[in-house]
């Protein structure tokens, strides 16, 4: 099947998609877009987080056909041009990124919730970050990125 759909503002096309192919692996092996990373396959961990039509979905549990016609934002889609986003800023300002294989799905994540609540406390933080999995830090660098960002929003 041939998939059209917008990803970060752009019309693209991926000719040739199986029907089983998920929309990671269409983000990333044939459109380009490796911000989303590939971990768990099964939805847990969080890493592949992305847009879909507004909602906040992991990319790996998601089918590529069952994005035809919607759009998607990915990691890539929150910065403007070569200007990051401010989450993003955040975390690097912060030191929560360390292998980097969690950290756009954080970063997206992130990005839902402040966009919904933008002075979260801990507790609703961790909450919406408990879908997303580190296993190289103790979190309290990417909680100080997510309160960094938060204030830096309402500035």
């Amino acid at each position: 099947m041939n998939l059209s759909l917008r990803v970060n503002g752009a019309e693209q096309e991926a000719l040739g998609v199986w029907e089983g192919e998920s929309l990671l692996y269409v983000l990333r092996e044939r459109l380009g877009f490796p911000g989303s990373k590939n971990a768990c396959e099964q939805g847990e961990c969080g890493s592949c987080s992305v847009y879909l039509d507004g909602e906040l979905v992991c990319a790996c549990l998601v089918l590529a056909a069952q994005a035809q016609g919607r759009a998607v934002i990915t990691i890539e889609g929150l910065a403007e041009g070569d200007e990051l986003h401010p989450i993003q800023k955040a975390f690097l300002e912060s030191g929560a990124v360390q292998c980097g294989f969690c950290t756009p799905g954080l970063i997206v994540a992130t990005h839902e919730l402040l966009e919904r609540n933008p002075s979260p406390s801990d507790a609703q933080i961790r909450e919406a970050l408990a879908g997303n999995l580190c296993r190289c830090t103790g979190y309290e660098k990417i909680l100080d990125a997510v309160r960094q960002a938060a204030r830096a929003r309402s500035a």
